[in-house]
């Protein structure tokens, strides 16, 4: 299941605090789709230590879509992999 938050148009730091609130409380089968205005560089480290994995695209002009699950859930990956755009 997708869970979805945009967070185009908060100022830095609320992005990354509401991601990072927002996996919290993610279960495992489900992804995180996190409209953001700027590739987030900085939120990656911190999910590859929390054991997330991510997937960033550009979805328009200003716009990235980036994509959120558990590191060992094959089912929300294969979600993420098989989504329509």
């Amino acid at each position: 299941m997708e869970h979805y938050l945009d967070v185009s148009m908060l100022e830095p730091c609320e992005p990354m605090e509401q991601t990072l609130a927002a996996i919290e409380h993610l279960p495992q089968g489900d992804y995180l789709k996190v409209i953001h205005r700027r590739e987030p560089h900085l939120i990656y480290p911190m999910l590859e230590r929390a054991g997330f994995a991510w997937l960033t695209e550009p979805g328009g002009p200003s716009e990235f879509q980036v994509y959120i699950w558990h590191r060992d859930d094959q089912i929300a990956k294969a979600a993420v992999a098989s989504r329509s755009n």
